[in-house]
């Protein structure tokens, strides 16, 4: 695929993609355009942490360790390395 068929199916691409789309896309570039997306303007990404945050205050969600997380992660890892067909 020569790069001018690349550039105007990513044309195509960011005229028609939703917003989740248009910003995943714009996240790659963000460093190469001299400006940084920043979370906070995000409505969403602020509602979604204020929510956890609250969740965590009420008791509602506990807290984890990232030691713990991590060790589960290694864990689950190991275990489809064991078993490859689950890869």
């Amino acid at each position: 695929m020569t790069t001018t068929v690349i550039r105007e199916k990513l044309h195509d691409l960011i005229n028609t993609a939703d917003d989740e789309h248009v910003k995943a896309v714009y996240s790659i570039f963000e460093d190469q355009l001299g400006e940084k997306y920043d979370h906070w303007d995000d409505e969403n990404f602020v509602k979604e942490i204020e929510k956890r945050i609250d969740d965590f205050e009420s008791g509602k969600v506990k807290g984890t360790l990232w030691e713990e997380v991590r060790r589960k992660a290694r864990e689950r890892l190991a275990a489809k390395i064991e078993t490859p067909e689950l890869l």
